[in-house]
């Protein structure tokens, strides 16, 4: 049972994120049903229209990555369903039509793939090909040359990425990108953030003056640079072990830090890639957003809103994405 609760609490979060019709980009697309009459066509980006068939492909990977947590299958929880089928139809047309426009994109810019690149998307739709049983091929309605077209299209946008982002700098700092552990105090009322400075003054240690103000929980954060506010960022990274802060006010809070490691050398290694895709992220999004708020768009909702996996408790297949990883590393 504490499973079952753990797991649904990791999808609720999942579902708070949960989109609501299409969205390209930072661009929302919902456009009624009667401008695309294509019983087959899900979307349509310009000239290109996207068969149900990819979405459904996604759709059903998607359903079975998210819906399965500590090893409960949610799908097959009656009070989940609904939510788990609305949240992974999203994220599956979110995702298919991005790398759709990142195809594109690529092929506006005369960008192919090469030969070894189409034989590694062959070799990778005969490997999920196979993993399907009849029933997952009969829902997504897909031949083996649907499957190669997908992973071509997915190899296409990876390989529009890699190209967009080449030369982003990859030299990240230590400072940069440190990552501190520290005990901290916040205090929305400034009379009790002054009765705690008084009491810190005094030498009350630091765990005892929380706990005199209600706030006896976890007081530890890991924190990298960007999470607190300037000021008390300035403060916070340049404490020594041990060392405590005065009062920090900032964004109409008080704040006292206590550093307890001022460099988490494992999670600093950690937080540089981190740094780093998302400078390459940044660097993408500058040419793929234009080429977004250029296209044209239209979304099948009648269409797509027909698709369920409510009663097919046999489509269990997921490794749509982890095949294609393994064949282009």
């Amino acid at each position: 049972m504490k499973k079952y609760r753990a797991a649904a609490a990791i999808l609720t979060v999942c579902l708070m994120a949960s989109l609501t019709g299409c969205k390209i980009g930072d661009k929302e697309i919902r456009i009624e049903a009667r401008q695309l009459k294509n019983h087959k066509t899900v979307f349509r980006m310009n000239d290109y229209k996207c068969d149900i068939k990819f979405a459904k492909l996604y759709f059903c990977n998607y359903r079975n990555l998210y819906g399965q947590v500590h090893g409960i299958r949610l799908w097959e929880k009656d009070d989940m369903q609904k939510e788990l089928e609305s949240y992974a139809k999203s994220v599956a047309v979110e995702e298919l039509s991005r790398i759709i426009c990142m195809g594109l994109l690529a092929e506006k810019d005369g960008m192919k793939l090469s030969e070894e690149e189409q034989e590694k998307a062959a070799a990778a739709a005969d490997e999920y090909f196979e993993s399907l049983t009849k029933a997952e091929r009969k829902f997504m309605d897909v031949k083996k040359g649907d499957i190669q077209t997908a992973y071509e299209d997915y190899a296409l946008a990876q390989k529009l990425y890699a190209v967009l982002t080449e030369g982003t700098d990859e030299e990240v700092s230590d400072d940069e990108a440190r990552v501190i552990r520290v005990q901290q105090l916040v205090f929305k009322d400034k009379e009790q953030a002054a009765a705690a400075e008084k009491k810190l003054a005094d030498g009350e240690e630091f765990t005892a003056v929380a706990a005199s103000f209600g706030k006896s929980g976890n007081l530890e954060s890991l924190v990298a640079r960007g999470e607190y506010p300037e000021a008390v960022e300035e403060t916070a990274f340049n404490l020594d072990d041990g060392e405590c802060s005065q009062m920090i006010e900032a964004e109409d809070s008080y704040y006292f830090i206590c550093c307890l490691n001022k460099y988490e050398e494992e999670l600093t290694e950690k937080n540089k890639e981190v740094i780093r895709m998302n400078r390459e992220e940044e660097r993408f999004e500058d040419t793929y957003q234009a080429f977004v708020e250029a296209a044209e768009f239209q979304f099948n909702d009648e269409l797509w809103s027909e698709v369920t996996l409510k009663d097919t408790k046999d489509i269990t297949t997921d490794s749509f994405f982890s095949v294609f990883h393994k064949h282009f590393n």
